[in-house]
């Protein structure tokens, strides 16, 4: 959840200070283009000011508005098949130019010229044209070859952007003058920037048609690197790439930040897009066609651009050019811009040489933003070159130097496919410079405590701060310290402990643990290899399970209901842990547990010899257990408590085993619990996308006290928790067999975008459902079963507790989201269950989600 604020804080927080959009003179024009005999409208006509590359297309009515940072004095008009206007601008001013343009009579032969008349995708020849790009696509990609082999090198930077001379001449910034630079203000990013983050990546690519595999072979890698006490590199590059992802404009989608885009040469492109021949281009052979193209709603997930396509009988894509409408539904996008490039290789199709993808996020329209763009390039391609087996085995990606290598400046200008720009230029040096200066470790000290929650002292670090304090009804006022080791106190060996003290029960709880590292890495990055020791004697909710968050997080105290019933519990546990570069892992455990019923919560069973109930002071339970996680191409930000997954489109599968052995260590029951989970992201393109994760589980084993089984998750706070059920109450319902579904769909804007009001406040859609299946077998059920624990009751000697029966539990929501960008709230509905006590069928949940 915390991630994007992280991103903005590791750009040293400075866009917090905000900013005023640099104040050169600025022109707005607009105007209408018509066809000086007809007055018939020109859809989709050409604007540019000459001898840059700034300009825009006007819209279906012939429309077009154009704002300009500087001091242009002539404006260009264009459109296929009339001859070129230019007009004169006074800069500073604002004005219309209405521009007739004329046709022009030596391409009456070659061009049939229409004005304005209704869309139709029927006889269009722009939309004939790009069915047959699409017929094609399959020939123009590079699986139309069975080995394709080549060098591509890329770099990724990010940069402040649109700061004003009066920010960078504040009193803050006085010690980072040297961080500046200056540009065209007309360019992405305006006059002031101030670069942040580079990486360089040179690689060689090798692609096998049959069997499928695509390997990259990273020959040599560097970046400019920040304290690693308060920034995950890794999880930091990561990200970005995963913001900044390879364009294919062959594919039906096209990722863009965490959304799926419909590709302008999708096999159903022509039902979302308008396209319009607006150009020919007869200076290169073969010749091209410069097609334009809109979506048919601007408020829909799509791009706008152009493509330009070869008339060689391969209707291949030479040139793209991919930017969206201001409208669109993606939250801080100010601007972008996409760039591919396409030459002709030895088999005859156009394969890519360069791709370049910017980006500029911001708060509103003015003031300072952060300014990104990746730019990758191609050379050296070699077609139908097959190689050695050995050259495909392994992961898909691997490294070809040795750990800790680092290439010399002469390596680099030497192997860099294009020069590096004059912002990037003295970035590595000066990253390493800022980190010397104290007000700059200062601010980044601060921001670590504010978003992750940790103030790093030397070898250590105190937190996390939101657990400091809180408050339950058990505990009363909650008083909690804590910290742990960092790799500056080993590289091997981590400590982490807390003391916490509940000023109602009069009690303290405590943890420790001591962690061994097997590879000589931090256990807070992948690859994890390790094991640990821990205790604790703590409090605990029975049933909850949360994600992302402590358990005893500040604004978790504040629940709905009967919040009463807890656990004392006492832990020993040994974890191993391991993780491969496939993303698979395992997790093996031991775990001596010792729960005491705390609260309202009473723990009791029949007594044949006194023939009655007897209450159960604690119970003791012995347990080995066993995980197996497979995540494929799995991306993440490391957070300082928890990992924050990069969704993707591909499954993540997890199986657990455990079994609890009665006799060893006071281990008083013996049983086998088998539970799996599917969890996957399916993205609908401009439909939005959806959350969907299917879990089953299964108990071995009978004479099984209801704490040991399936504890189904619940949610009785005011948060939407996406892994539980939010109107079902703690220790409600327990299972020793059952079967879950949920979705999540977002719909990202789909309907609210149609509607006007909603769409200025680009409000988000959600809908969603979670279905539950079990039961309880009669030999551990205490309905059947008189000797196991009795299930809880209610002070008015109603059942709290309650076993499945054969109508599944099942709740649904709608929701806004993306409300002041980073709120969603839901109206939750539950739909059976509702005869059992204490329950609601209406519920308003909240959830803090700030997305792109």
């Amino acid at each position: 959840m915390l991630v994007k604020f992280k991103i903005a804080g590791i750009l040293f927080f400075l866009i917090l200070f905000g900013s005023d959009v640099v104040r050169a003179q600025t022109t707005i024009i607009r105007g209408v283009l018509t066809d000086s005999a007809s007055k018939e409208t020109l859809p989709y006509a050409n604007v540019l000011i000459p001898g840059t590359t700034i300009g825009t297309l006007a819209d279906d009515e012939g429309r077009y508005t154009i704002k300009l940072e500087g001091t242009y004095s002539k404006i260009q008009f264009g459109y296929i098949g009339y001859n070129t206007a230019v007009k004169s601008i006074t800069p500073g001013i604002d004005q219309v130019i209405n521009v007739k343009l004329s046709v022009n009579a030596s391409m009456l032969t070659e061009v049939v010229v229409k004005g304005k008349a209704r869309y139709r995708n029927r006889n269009n020849p722009a939309v004939e044209l790009i069915q047959k790009v699409i017929d094609h696509k399959k020939e123009n990609q590079m699986d139309a070859n069975d080995f394709v082999q080549y060098e591509q090198y890329e770099k990724i930077s990010l940069a402040l952007s649109n700061l004003s001379d009066k920010f960078r001449e504040k009193r803050i910034f006085r010690n980072y003058q040297f961080l500046f630079t200056e540009q065209d203000s007309s360019t992405i990013g305006g006059k002031n920037m101030l670069p942040a983050y580079l990486r360089e990546r040179l690689s060689q690519i090798y692609f096998r048609k049959d069997p499928y595999k695509k390997k990259q072979r990273v020959l040599a890698d560097q970046r400019a690197e920040y304290d690693s006490r308060f920034i995950d590199n890794d999880g930091l590059s990561t990200y970005f790439n995963r913001l900044y992802e390879d364009i294919n404009i062959y594919n039906n989608n096209i990722s863009v930040v965490t959304n799926l885009l419909l590709s302008p040469i999708a096999s159903t492109a022509p039902t979302f897009y308008k396209f319009f021949i607006t150009d020919t281009v007869k200076t290169q052979q073969p010749w091209l066609i410069e097609l334009s193209f809109i979506p048919r709603n601007k408020t829909d997930l799509l791009f706008q651009g152009k493509l330009y396509i070869t008339l060689d009988g391969h209707y291949g894509v030479q040139h793209a050019y991919l930017t969206v409408n201001k409208d669109i539904n993606l939250n801080f996008m100010r601007d972008l811009e996409a760039k591919l490039e396409f030459e002709k290789s030895t088999d005859g199709r156009y394969h890519l040489s360069k791709s370049t993808l910017g980006m500029e996020f911001a708060f509103g329209d003015k003031g300072g933003g952060i300014y990104g763009q990746r730019t990758v390039t191609f050379k050296d391609y070699e077609i139908n070159k097959p190689q050695n087996d050995s050259i495909y085995r392994g992961p898909a990606e691997e490294i070809a130097y040795k750990e800790g290598e680092t290439k010399s400046p002469d390596f680099w200008a030497s192997s860099r496919h294009i020069p590096l720009e004059h912002r990037e230029v003295e970035i590595y040096k000066n990253v390493d410079t800022l980190q010397t200066i104290k007000s700059f470790r200062r601010t980044m000290d601060i921001g670590t405590l504010f978003l992750a929650g940790y103030k790093a002292l030397g070898p250590v670090e105190i937190g996390p701060v939101n657990t400091f304090y809180s408050f339950n009804p058990v505990e009363g006022l909650r008083l909690r310290f804590g910290g742990r080791t960092t790799p500056m106190f080993s590289k091997r060996v981590y400590f982490e402990t807390y003391a916490a003290y509940g000023f109602k029960d009069q009690k303290w709880k405590y943890f420790a643990s001591g962690t061994y590292s097997l590879n000589n890495k931090s256990i807070y990055h992948f690859p994890l290899h390790y094991f640990r020791f821990s205790y604790q004697h703590d409090t605990k909710i029975p049933g909850q399970e949360l994600q992302f968050v402590q358990e005893d997080n500040f604004l978790l105290s504040f629940k709905r209901g009967n919040n009463d019933k807890w656990l004392y519990n006492d832990i020993y546990k040994f974890e191993y842990v391991r993780e491969f570069p496939s993303r698979l892992s395992y997790r093996f455990g031991f775990t001596q547990w010792k729960q005491a019923p705390a609260g309202a919560l009473v723990y009791q069973r029949y007594d044949a010899g006194s023939d009655g109930l007897i209450n159960i002071k604690s119970l003791s339970n012995a347990e080995v257990s066993l995980e197996l996680r497979y995540a494929p191409h799995e991306q993440y930000y490391q957070g300082k408590l928890y990992r924050t997954p990069i969704p993707n489109k591909y499954p993540i599968f997890t199986m657990r085993y455990s079994k609890g052995i009665k006799g060893v260590l006071q281990g008083e029951t013996n049983y086998q619990n088998i539970n799996g989970n599917v969890a996957k992201r399916f993205f609908l393109s401009q439909f939005g996308y959806a959350d969907v994760t299917a879990e089953g589980g299964y108990i071995i084993g009978k004479n099984i006290p209801f704490p040991l089984l399936t504890i189904h998750r619940a949610n009785q706070s005011y948060a939407y928790q996406l892994s539980s059920y939010n109107l079902m109450n703690f220790l409600e319902f327990v299972s020793d067999h059952y079967a879950s579904m949920s979705v999540e769909y977002y719909l990202n804007g789909f309907i609210f975008n149609k509607i006007p009001l909603l769409k200025r406040l680009k409000l988000r859609e959600v809908v969603a459902f979670r279905g539950l299946y079990g039961g309880l077998r009669n030999e551990n059920n205490p309905a059947y079963n008189p000797g196991l624990y009795k299930f809880l009751t209610n002070p008015d000697g109603t059942s709290a507790t309650y076993s499945l029966n054969k109508e599944p539990y099942m709740e649904g929501s709608v929701g806004i989201a993306n409300i002041f960008k980073f709120l969603r709230v839901d109206l939750v509905k539950r739909f059976n269950y509702l005869d059992n006590p204490n329950v609601a069928e209406w519920g308003v949940r909240a959830r803090v989600k700030l997305d792109f």
